[in-house]
């Protein structure tokens, strides 16, 4: 993740960053840590951010 409290992350198809603007879901995976879901601009698709 990036030092950047407003981005989410990198979509892992295009390599865009995601702002927080675009988060969908916020869940905890079974392991105890903290997945995401979010919307990508540019590829206009559900992701999770790397």
């Amino acid at each position: 993740m990036n030092g950047d409290a407003s981005i989410l992350g990198r979509c892992p198809d295009c390599g865009e960053r995601i702002s927080e603007a675009w988060l969908l879901v916020e869940y905890e995976k079974d392991d105890g840590e903290t997945g995401i879901w979010a919307e990508c601009s540019t590829c206009e698709g559900v992701v999770s951010p790397k």
